[in-house]
């Protein structure tokens, strides 16, 4: 065999481990397992669900500045019946928005953009309340008029609690004043009786003490 032909033959065979599948497992280094993660919106049920675009107005700027795009949702509480509207931009999941739909809240339309509508909120996305103005821009009209209708009949079907709660504890002061007052004026009654007391009182000494003197000097 001359020394072409031998060289020929190594390059045909194949390197021994190159595709050889030698049915061995190995076995993952870390193994990963499935963790619950909690959203904070387990004991809630979505009655509005949409995408869009959030806007913040910045005072210092005087300008609107991006917040993020993503899912806006009305969702109710399934206990208190309260309602809060959260946005979480689509690809972090990062909060944009997070506040309840008050009583007194109006929502309209943004001046020129039928796609678009604004409303302020005391909103907490930033973990401390702030007071914002928010502009919310959807792809359809369709869309924005379902957003502006749900917003509003949800504003108006909350019950405002925080006046009855200020009415209830200036009713249960009145009844505390009434108290009170009660207590001090029959104070001042048995003031007013102690010293007519203690007028009789002497009155009945001194008749006493005239009653001795006659009778001793007889």
């Amino acid at each position: 065999m001359s020394s072409a032909d031998a060289e020929h033959r190594e390059e045909e065979e194949p390197l021994a481990g190159d595709d050889e599948d030698t049915g061995a497992q190995v076995a993952p280094i870390v193994r990963l397992e499935e963790v619950a993660v909690s959203t904070g919106e387990e004991n809630e049920d979505a009655i509005l669900d949409l995408k869009a675009k959030l806007y913040r107005f910045d005072k210092d700027g005087n300008q609107w500045k991006e917040r993020g795009a993503g899912t806006v949702k009305l969702l109710k509480h399934k206990e208190s019946s309260k309602v809060r509207l959260v946005m979480r931009q689509s690809k972090t999941l990062k909060i944009c928005a997070n506040h309840l739909v008050l009583p007194k809240m109006t929502v309209q339309e943004h001046a020129g953009n039928e796609k678009s509508c604004v409303w302020h909120a005391t909103d907490f996305a930033d973990g401390e309340l702030k007071e914002e103005l928010f502009c919310i821009r959807f792809a359809s009209i369709e869309n924005n008029r379902l957003f502006m209708e749900k917003f509003q009949e949800v504003a108006e079907s909350q019950e405002p609690e925080g006046e009855s709660e200020d009415a209830n504890a200036a009713a249960g002061l009145l009844e505390t004043l009434k108290v009170e007052e009660k207590e001090t004026t029959a104070e001042k009654k048995d003031e007013e009786a102690a010293p007519a007391a203690v007028k009789e009182e002497e009155k009945d000494i001194k008749s006493d003490k005239a009653a001795e003197e006659s009778l001793s000097s007889t």
